[in-house]
């Protein structure tokens, strides 16, 4: 049985130690794409904050046939973090910072270091797919999921037909599931 499946379980029970056990798995995979997003660590782990909080209120309607829990959780972070880069966009004011207060700060446990390897693992197949991608389709889809731009941004900012865009960035991530399934 997945692990992660009995802690979704557990978490939607109200058992806090479920959601730290999930949090150890998946802190680290969470961080790492909230700041290749948003470039800044605090933003990062502000983004880390709010995914785990929305899963430990969710967790109760999370569905196993929409997608795995570790999908649910990437699928939550790549949302926040692409909300947060919008408003930053939107608010350029806010960009002076804010010093939150003391006890704010979710602080980062030991990572487990099977899961870090197991991370490493995946990230390597993910760069090694992404690699294998044309230029054309890769660089659309890294527009899409690392700079948080629409379909319709990405046509303007590339130049290239809304609709090959949004051609290619489905031709892309089909072939990634594939490469990624095997």
């Amino acid at each position: 049985m997945d692990p992660d499946a009995a802690l979704i379980r557990e978490i939607a029970g109200g058992a806090p130690e479920a959601l730290s056990r999930l949090y150890d798995r998946h802190a680290g995979k969470v961080y790492g794409l909230a700041r290749r997003i948003l470039f800044r660590a605090e933003d990062a782990e502000e983004v880390v904050q709010d995914v785990f909080a929305q899963v430990w209120r969710d967790a109760g309607r999370y569905r196993s046939e929409r997608a795995s829990i570790a999908g649910w959780i990437v699928m939550l972070t790549r949302t926040r973090a692409i909300d947060r880069l919008r408003a930053r966009r939107a608010r350029p004011d806010l960009e002076r910072g804010f010093e939150p207060p003391d006890g704010l700060v979710v602080p980062a446990g030991e990572p487990d270091p099977e899961q870090v390897s197991i991370s490493l693992q995946e990230g390597g197949l993910v760069r090694t797919a992404l690699a294998g991608l044309p230029e054309q389709q890769r660089s659309l889809l890294e527009l899409a999921y690392f700079d948080g731009l629409s379909h319709t941004e990405i046509a303007a900012r590339t130049q290239v037909p809304l609709g090959t865009v949004k051609t290619r960035i489905r031709s892309a991530m089909q072939a990634l599931r594939e490469v990624l399934s095997s």
